[in-house]
């Protein structure tokens, strides 16, 4: 009687303890929204009133309704308490891990793939597999061994860009590393960095459309305002400004122990294995740990604010930036250990500073209810409305609120939304705009929305628009689509930032 009644309680139970639910963000890779329209409509043929019948009104029916991804009429024949059930599924357990050992084995890259893609590195990378190119051959012949939610179907031929390495050579089309046209601005870039003065309003116009690789750590120095235009005063300044910082570490750090900072560190501590889980780089122990001290000692000198979730990922760009400096290979893969460590705490500091240069400028962002994004999320609004009225219209037809996509593109500055190398070629132009991360990054938001207008113009459904929104499909972005996006928000500041009558209803 008692093991019919709890077959009763998980059947009509909506929400099951410990079942899986999808997580969009910083731990997983973006869905393809192609499959995301599959899964919803294998979910509609599973309950018991077709989804056409039952519109998704609100966020909260969104999420209950997607909420639990057990089939529970497979198994309810089963007694699982019994000890039968239990041996049985530990045998199965072993059996599959090990099948799945096997299968992995047999899809590892062709030979002579990697004999031609590794021939060009030092043996001690010739073990290391991209991240970026695991994820795509994840996607195109590992859909086997995934979970059904995460199937994918194979992406259009591509070639295939490392996240982060060379980010300032690679476009998506495949271009050759450095043509004569970026030889010629490397060169206007050195002259301008070694004079005696270097002309910053100079420096801002030869840096709105990239930075090259070679010159990015010292301008982005330049530009965020760490580093003083003249020449002779720089290796004091970076001197006495690193030595400052790890002043602040002796004083500090020890009392993330302390009742009152506790909360506070095991948050960080959480969120930094989260950030960019693709990238072997920032999953090295030493690499956490230095963004561990960068964001404890920021939160505790920023009490009005304090550490919020999205700032661990604002590091990471002037990290690998500054890491390039002392790295030529791909940073991708490349181990810290190798460094020395007056190098390592040179990137530290530097990561620091910038960041900390950054976030004075939008500081409201991470206050109490964050009154900033909220701020910048209802004038996207006003924005689109004003740019597209078809797409803000089906919006509001289909009730889909634009704190429920925008927030994140606020909070993280688009960097969930956006491959790192792109990032940071974003961060080029941010931080030759004047107040780019406070100002110019909502014209870019606008633009980045309207690029998917088609997209969201097919889907009919609130469903369909929060996952298309939430997995915007940008993995084989490079410096052609981000320099496109930077141009149509150039044009959109230059149409409406000066004309508040257009701008507002």
């Amino acid at each position: 009687m008692a093991a019919e009644n709890s077959k009763q309680f998980w059947k009509r139970s909506a929400k099951l303890p410990g079942s899986i639910q999808p997580v969009y963000g910083a731990q997983h890779p973006p869905l393809d929204p192609r499959l995301s329209k599959n899964f919803i409509k294998e979910r509609s043929k599973v309950s018991t009133v077709p989804l056409k019948n039952k519109k998704a009104s609100s966020f909260h029916e969104f999420a209950r309704n997607t909420s639990d991804a057990w089939d529970i009429g497979d198994d309810e024949e089963e007694d699982f308490s019994s000890p039968a059930f239990q041996t049985l599924n530990s045998k199965v357990a072993l059996a599959t891990a090990a099948q799945v050992l096997e299968n992995h084995s047999k899809l590892r890259v062709k030979p002579e793939r990697s004999q031609s893609t590794t021939s060009d590195v030092p043996a001690s990378y010739k073990v290391i597999k991209s991240s970026s190119d695991a994820q795509l051959s994840r996607n195109s012949s590992d859909s086997c061994l995934r979970n059904p939610l995460h199937k994918q179907q194979s992406l259009p031929l591509r070639p295939v860009i490392p996240l982060v390495a060379r980010i300032s050579d690679q476009n998506a089309s495949g271009a050759p590393p450095m043509t004569v046209r970026e030889k010629t601005r490397l060169e206007k870039f050195r002259q301008l960095l070694s004079s005696h003065n270097t002309d910053l309003d100079e420096l801002r116009k030869c840096s709105w459309p990239g930075v090259p690789r070679e010159v990015r750590p010292v301008t982005w120095r330049l530009l965020s305002g760490y580093l003083p235009a003249n020449t002779e005063r720089r290796k004091l300044t970076l001197q006495r400004k690193r030595e400052e910082y790890f002043g602040f570490i002796e004083q500090y750090y020890d009392s993330r122990n302390e009742e009152h900072h506790q909360d506070t560190y095991r948050q960080i501590h959480i969120d930094i294995p989260r950030t960019n889980p693709l990238i072997p780089l920032f999953q090295q122990p030493l690499v956490q740990e230095i963004f561990e001290r960068i964001l404890f000692i920021w939160a505790i000198r920023h009490p009005a604010s304090g550490y919020v979730q999205g700032i661990n990922d604002l590091v990471t760009p002037f990290f690998v930036v500054f890491l390039s400096e002392y790295v030529e290979e791909d940073v991708e893969n490349f181990d810290v250990t190798n460094l020395s460590q007056d190098m390592l705490r040179s990137i530290e500091a530097d990561s620091f500073w910038c960041m900390s240069k950054l976030l004075d400028g939008i500081q409201d962002n991470y206050t109490f209810a964050q009154p900033g994004i909220q701020k910048k999320v209802k004038a996207l609004e006003e924005l689109v409305s004003r740019i597209d009225e078809q797409v803000h219209n089906h919006f509001r037809r289909y009730e889909v609120e634009y704190l429920q996509f925008a927030f994140r593109w606020m909070n993280n500055l688009l960097m969930r939304e956006l491959p790192l190398r792109c990032t940071i070629r974003l961060w080029d132009t941010y931080q030759s705009e004047p107040e780019g991360f406070s100002h110019f990054h909502l014209y870019v938001c606008a633009a980045f929305l309207i690029k998917w207008r088609k997209e969201i113009l097919d889907e009919e459904d609130f469903q369909g628009l929060l996952m298309l929104l939430q997995n915007l499909p940008t993995i084989h972005w490079g410096n052609e689509e981000i320099g496109l996006l930077l141009a149509e928000a150039y044009r959109l500041k230059y149409m409406f930032a000066d004309a508040p009558n257009h701008y507002r209803r």
